[in-house]
Parts: C-alpha cells; sequence; structure tokens
C-alpha cells in the first residue's frame, strides 16, 4: 500500500505539472494511463485479456490473407505484415497509409482496443513503396566501413517508413555470409562477424532514442542463427558447425543487436547440425532470451514453422514445437485461422503452458506501449513527405559514392576525363531495376524503371556531356577514349538467387565486352552484382574494374566516383574468389582469393 499510495502523489504532481493534457487517472483501466510504467500498463491488459485474446496476439497475418477485414477484430489479430510483394493499389505513400489506418481502426474496435502493429521488409530503404528511397543493399553498406552512414540511413529508413503508418521493420539481416553462392548474399554486410557488428548502427537509427518518437520503427536482427554459414551457401539450407564456431562467426552480430536494444529478432528457416532454427529451444530461450538477455519479442519467419518436420502443411506439434522453443508471434500468411485454433487447442491439452502464453504476449505488448500505439495508432501524416525526399536521396547518393570499390586501375584509366568522349555500354547502365535489385517494389526485384530514380547512364550523362550509349555495344569505334561497360547480375531474392553451378557473367555480357574489346577502346568495367562474380578470365581485358554492388535508385553516386568528384574509399566486405570452385573462400582459410578481403584501390591523380 505504501508502495502505491508513493506512485498515486507522484502520478498526481505530474498531473499538476502538465494540465489538463495529462489522461485523468482515476478514470479507465491502469493500462490506458499512459503516465504509468509500461510493465504496471502491461500487466494490468494481460489481467483482462482472454485466452482468445492472447492467442490473436501472437498470429501475424499477411494483409492478402484477410479476406474479410472484419477477421482482423473477430480473431483479435495482434499482428499484420505486407510481404515483399504485397502492396496496396495504387502504390502510393497515402495508399499505404490509407490502407494501415483501414486496418487499424477494426483493430482499435475489439473490447479492449489494443492496436495491430504492422511490419514490413524495409531492407535498403522503404523498397516496397514506388517513388521511396532505395539505399544500396547491405553488401555496399558494408563496403563503406561507415557505421555512422548506416545509423543515418537507419532513421531515413524509418522516416520513410513511418510515414506509411508502419511500425515495423524486418530488417536488418545480420546474416555473416560465408559462401557468396548464396541468393542472399547482398542482404549480408560482409564475410566476418565484426563488420555486421559494425554497421548494425543502423538498428540505432531506426529504432531513435525512444520508440515512441514519431520517426522511429521497431527494427528486427535476422535470421537468427547461422543462415549465411550453409553447407553450399544453400538458401534454407544446413548449418554444420560446432558451437565454438557457430557462437564465433554468427553469435556477435546478435549480441550486438542485443545490446543496442533492437526490439525483434526472425529466426532463421535453416537448420544448424539436423535441427530446424524454429524448433531449436536452446539457441533461442537459453541462448538468445537467457544469456545474450534478450527482453523484446522473437516472430518467425514466413510460414517457418511449417518447416520443423519436413512435412508441407503445419501440424500441432511444429505449432507446439516453436512456441514453446521460445518463438512468440507466428508469421502465418494465410491460415491464420487453422493457427489460432491448433495453438488453443496445444494449450487446453497442456502441451503449451499459460506462463508460456502470458511470457510471449508480455513482450509483444511491451514494444505496443513503447511505441505509443495506444495512444496515437494511426499514421503520422507529417512524415509522409519525406518519402523519396531530397534530403535522403543526397544521402542514399552519399552512400552509393562510399560503397564504391575501385579493384582494377590500369595506365590511371579512372577517373574518367568530362573532355573524353566515352562509350557507354552493358543492360544495366541504363536500368533502375538491375542496380537496385532484389526487394525493390517486389519480392524478387525486376529489370526496367521500376521505380523513380537515377541511373548509372543518367549520372554519366549529367556529368560529363560527351557519354554515348549502346545498350549492346553497336557502334563503338577508335574514337572514343575510353568505355564503359556496366554489366552483371539481374535481380533476384533469397533461394532464387542461389548460383550452385557458374557464378560468371552472362552471355548477353559476355557478347557486349566482345565488341568492346574488338574495337581496341580501353574499357573499364562497372559490375552490378549482389556478389562477388567469377571474372578472372576476363579481368585482363578490362583497364579499370569497379565494385558498384547493388546501388540503388541513386546511380549519379556511381558517376561520382567514375567522373573523380569522389575518390573511391571503398573496401571489400567479402574474398574474391579466383574461381566459384574456391566457394567457400574466406579470409584467413588459405586460399588465394583474385582480391583480397578489404582491397580497394584509389585514385593517384590529384583531387
Amino acid at each position: 500500500m505504501r508502495v502505491r499510495s508513493k506512485l498515486t502523489l507522484s502520478l498526481l504532481a505530474g498531473a499538476l505539472l502538465l494540465g489538463s493534457h495529462t489522461p485523468a487517472l482515476a478514470s479507465g483501466p491502469a493500462y490506458r494511463n499512459a503516465w504509468l510504467p509500461v510493465r504496471v500498463r502491461v500487466n494490468d491488459l494481460l489481467s483482462r485479456m482472454t485466452l482468445d485474446d492472447k492467442l490473436g496476439q501472437m498470429t501475424q497475418p499477411e494483409r492478402l490473407g484477410i479476406t474479410d477485414p472484419a477477421d482482423v477484430a473477430k480473431y483479435r489479430i495482434g499482428s499484420l505484415l505486407s510481404g515483399g510483394s504485397s502492396q496496396p493499389s495504387p502504390n502510393t505513400p497515402v495508399s499505404w497509409a490509407d490502407m494501415y489506418d483501414g486496418f487499424q481502426k477494426t483493430a482499435l474496435t475489439t473490447p479492449l482496443g489494443i492496436p495491430l502493429i504492422y511490419g514490413v521488409d524495409a531492407v535498403h530503404g522503404h523498397n516496397g513503396v514506388y517513388g521511396a528511397t532505395v539505399f544500396p543493399h547491405n553488401i555496399g553498406l558494408g563496403a563503406t566501413r561507415d557505421p555512422d552512414l548506416a545509423e543515418r540511413i537507419g532513421h531515413a529508413t524509418a522516416e520513410e517508413v513511418a510515414g506509411t503508418g508502419i511500425d515495423w521493420n524486418f530488417s536488418p539481416c545480420l546474416c555473416v555470409a560465408r559462401n557468396d553462392r548464396w541468393g542472399r548474399t547482398y542482404e549480408s554486410f560482409g564475410e566476418v562477424p565484426e563488420l555486421a557488428v559494425s554497421m548494425s548502427s543502423i538498428i540505432t537509427g531506426m529504432q531513435g532514442r525512444s520508440l515512441k518518437s514519431p520517426s522511429s520503427v521497431v527494427a528486427t536482427a535476422k535470421h537468427f542463427i547461422g543462415d549465411g554459414g550453409t553447407t553450399g551457401g544453400k538458401d534454407q539450407g544446413e548449418t554444420t558447425l560446432p558451437e565454438s564456431e557457430l557462437r564465433k562467426i554468427h553469435l556477435p552480430p546478435f549480441k550486438a543487436a542485443v545490446d543496442r536494444g533492437v526490439g525483434t529478432v526472425m529466426i532463421s528457416y535453416s537448420s544448424w547440425n539436423g535441427v530446424k532454427m524454429h524448433g531449436q529451444s536452446y539457441l533461442i530461450n537459453n541462448v538468445l532470451k537467457g544469456e545474450l538477455g534478450f527482453k523484446g519479442f522473437v516472430i518467425s519467419d514466413y510460414n517457418g514453422i511449417d518447416q520443423i518436420d519436413g512435412q508441407k502443411g503445419f501440424t500441432p506439434a511444429e505449432v507446439t514445437a516453436s512456441i514453446n522453443a521460445g518463438i512468440d508471434m507466428v508469421m502465418v500468411p494465410f491460415e491464420f485461422k487453422k493457427f489460432i485454433d491448433t495453438l488453443r487447442g496445444e494449450v487446453q491439452a497442456g502441451h503449451v503452458t499459460m506462463a508460456r502464453i502470458d511470457d510471449a504476449n508480455r513482450r509483444i505488448l511491451t514494444k505496443k506501449f513503447e511505441l505509443g500505439l495506444f495512444e496515437k495508432p494511426l499514421t503520422d501524416r507529417r512524415l509522409t513527405s519525406t518519402i523519396g525526399s531530397k534530403d535522403h536521396r543526397a544521402l542514399a547518393r552519399q552512400a552509393v559514392r562510399e560503397s564504391q570499390v575501385l579493384l582494377k586501375n590500369e595506365h590511371g584509366v579512372l577517373p574518367l576525363n568530362k573532355h573524353e568522349k566515352v562509350f557507354v555500354a552493358g543492360k544495366s547502365a541504363n536500368d533502375i531495376g538491375n542496380q537496385a535489385g532484389g526487394w525493390t517494389v517486389g519480392w524478387q526485384g525486376t529489370s526496367g524503371p521500376v521505380t523513380p530514380g537515377t541511373t548509372i547512364l543518367q549520372g554519366m550523362q549529367q556529368a560529363s556531356k560527351n557519354v554515348t550509349f549502346s545498350k549492346d555495344g553497336t557502334g563503338i569505334d577508335k574514337s572514343y577514349d575510353v568505355a564503359v561497360a556496366v554489366v552483371g547480375e539481374t535481380p533476384y531474392a533469397e533461394g532464387k538467387g542461389d548460383r550452385p553451378q557458374g557464378m560468371g557473367l552472362d552471355q548477353t555480357d559476355l557478347d557486349t565486352l566482345k565488341k568492346l574489346k574488338d574495337s581496341g577502346v580501353p574499357t573499364v568495367v562497372v559490375l552490378v552484382s549482389g556478389r562477388p562474380l567469377d571474372i578472372a578470365a576476363q579481368l585482363p581485358d578490362w583497364d579499370g574494374l569497379v565494385a558498384s554492388w547493388l546501388p540503388g535508385t541513386e546511380g549519379d553516386g556511381v558517376a561520382d566516383v567514375l567522373f573523380g568528384a569522389y575518390n573511391p574509399t571503398g573496401k571489400l566486405p567479402v574474398t574474391w574468389m579466383k574461381s566459384a570452385d574456391q566457394q567457400p573462400i574466406n579470409v584467413g582459410d588459405g586460399q588465394t582469393p583474385l582480391f583480397p578481403f578489404g582491397y580497394g584501390l584509389r585514385y593517384r591523380k590529384h583531387f
């Protein structure tokens, strides 16, 4: 009684100081009182919730799985997501905000009025939204070695995400990519844990000093754990490592994320030593929540619990295994009703305890209160104008400049001179989709003008009037001083990007490069790709080589480096193979690379 009296006096004093804007202390349930500690509000709300309320909070459908909007309230749904290709029509910031507010208003009609938390994969900017700023993918950010830049990108991304109402970003990927055949290599900051640890500053940028800030969103450290270390670089494959090596290589970035207060952790599709991570109680409960002290909530990956037994269709045993392993919220895109019914049955059968259900809810509700969703559940439209803003594009251009890695520069062919006659070729020279890569206005991304931005060619044309373009190289002759070939990979994401066979350039690129070689004009190759490619056989034909990675929408940042407005500072975040047969190849493994980890040249010319 004495403690409660002191708390009441303190709150009353605060109310007197803050005047009429303070919620009345005597009216309404405690969880509605914004001046009470989050812990008190959570406990009060939990005491009022039915089992159905609690099960709904642990369930996350895809918004396309909600065929009847009323189901959000009927099933007490706690969260929704938009997958990589789940955009409203028209795909505009206002449509996103309207969609979010519509779902949120429905959620608020439930007896307890618990707001939704809505998640998206904004993995290099708010990449699902047409017109958003698309930053370089993580492999490019790793090349910058600039944690402050990463933090600023995190903040800019959060502003654009919050400008569409969204509260939660399934980013950053803190995987340590150890085999470049993996289709998610570009989502990694690099092949050593130290890079992901340092670039985890992006979490601080997203979440800010307080989640209650209008421009803050909850970040997600993913994918726990070992997804970058699978045998053969197979996506969703098997990571076979002793625990000591798993801890040494793959755990440090997650410790750094927890130390930064990351709000959520997403579990990996992959397995560790024969057991799917979605059922790994030791690693989730003992290591993540126990040893590392993670206080946020754990989210499954998309239908991830369905992979535990290797059979199609999740079972009661898989539901129980995942929840008891420490997963607090389950991403069940289209079968959310079946999931809720199944989990209810497992609780009633005593296979999942109410203590476990309450723990999961406590973790989820804590983030909702910390975000201020109970006080301000709808979109802050003041932030909508930040989407694709001039300031954010300028930041992205800086990131592109810093991410370029100069790998070869024979005879000082670079930087280009604005008075030189430059011939530009290649399928990716004038293609926003190729330079942005996967996870850009669609899960897999696509070639072509997928979103507004500046192509590499357009950036070069802005820098010099002496630029001629032919996509396939037709028309080049000895009248040109230098040729620039912008070649590489076309967009992909996740397993569709795995390259278990060859890792070289495609025939289109090889044909273009042959035309340039046959002309006798000195050639610079700008490689647009999500990983190192097998280019050792072609490298002697090139005078210059720049690893451009997947720079996003601001191709003028590439031109800044090519024309010498910026002296390249990027360093390789991965070891560059001599041959694909060397995969996996990593620093310190005794193999001789084409270019070592950390390699990167600078211009010798005076700036």
